[in-house]
């Protein structure tokens, strides 16, 4: 067997090419990574010539290691187990593919760390620049103000003051699923979903009642999850006086929640009708399937990444519009 069919049977390395070309591993890499240090032409034809040769293939993490991240984006988010954020992970590691980036994700949930420790670490890393899936507190939001490198705010309800934020119309969304209910001839209709202040969502769902003329059904707050959903299902089915339809804030959530009604023996939509926000895949697979508002996550993740990518983009906010996805948990076929 040939020394060069021996090279290709197994990984070549740096040391490989180095050896081939006669010149140091240190050389190889200046070659490969454009510096630091400058090599003179003909030195630079032959470590060409021998990565040629021997199909070497940089590896991209020591690259990364050796010459900075800036070709990695860092994200932030809260729970990427929760399916709306999964998907959009996925359309953010999309979109930073189709640009010639890798994204880099870290949960902000966990336990002993706090999201400004986690927004150094990742700065750390050299990234080249920042998409956070979260809401930040006035002090962490000065923190990314002053990072130096570029950063977009994803799924937030208004704008910040120094960076660009993006989301869904969460408000018109919710109140064009709640007058979908009203439609159905529906006159109590219930809200379950975050007691935060800052949701658009609840406000989008009072909208639509005051302008029917309807009064404010109940209001189950709930964490976003299925264990928040399912609790508030079960308060919402042992209620003296059921609503006769729900607005759950999220897709996660109304998950939970058809599990609870099926639980007590409910039949959705006969007895109970849901409509939900999000949009996932998972509300197309649920039992029944779910009438949801619909977040343009592509469309918002692209945007995302050419601010990043633009990495001068004026702070301000913008607002992206649903789409209702109409199915069976409404009440139509």
């Amino acid at each position: 067997m040939s020394d060069e069919h021996t090279r290709r049977a197994r990984t070549v390395t740096r040391a490989d090419v180095a050896r081939y070309a006669g010149v140091s591993t240190a050389v190889v890499s200046y070659v490969l990574n454009d510096g630091p240090k400058p090599v003179a032409p003909l030195t630079r034809e032959r470590v060409l010539d021998a990565v040629k040769v021997l199909g070497y293939r940089p590896n991209a993490a020591a690259r990364a290691l050796s010459k900075g991240s800036s070709d990695m984006f860092g994200m932030l988010v809260v729970d990427s187990r929760n399916p709306f954020f999964a998907q959009l992970c996925h359309a953010l590691g999309e979109a930073a593919a189709q640009d010639g980036r890798t994204l880099l994700i870290v949960n902000t949930d966990r336990e002993h760390t706090t999201a400004a420790d986690q927004i150094h670490d990742l700065t750390a890393r050299q990234i080249g620049g920042l998409i956070i899936a979260d809401l930040l507190t006035a002090a962490e939001q000065a923190l990314v103000e002053n990072l130096g490198i570029p950063v977009v705010l994803i799924n937030q309800y208004a704008g910040a003051v120094g960076v660009p934020a993006l989301g869904a119309d969460f408000r018109d969304g919710a109140r064009r699923a709640v007058e979908h209910l009203v439609g159905h001839g529906y006159r109590s209709i219930a809200f379950i979903g975050s007691a935060s202040i800052f949701d658009d969502r609840e406000r989008g769902w009072g909208d639509a009642l005051t302008a029917a003329g309807l009064p404010l059904g109940a209001r189950i707050h709930a964490p976003f999850s299925y264990e928040g959903g399912y609790q508030a299902g079960i308060e919402l089915a042992d209620a003296a006086e059921r609503p006769r339809a729900a607005f759950a804030a999220s897709d996660q959530v109304a998950v939970g929640l058809l599990a609870a009604l099926h639980a007590r023996g409910l039949r959705v939509p006969e007895d109970v009708a849901v409509v939900s926000f999000d949009g996932t895949d998972a509300a197309e697979y649920a039992c029944p399937p779910l009438t949801t508002t619909a977040q343009p996550m592509a469309e918002m993740a692209r945007e995302a990444i050419r601010l990043l990518q633009a990495g001068d983009a004026e702070p301000g906010y913008r607002a992206f519009p649903t789409a209702l996805v109409v199915r069976r948990s409404c009440g139509c076929e």
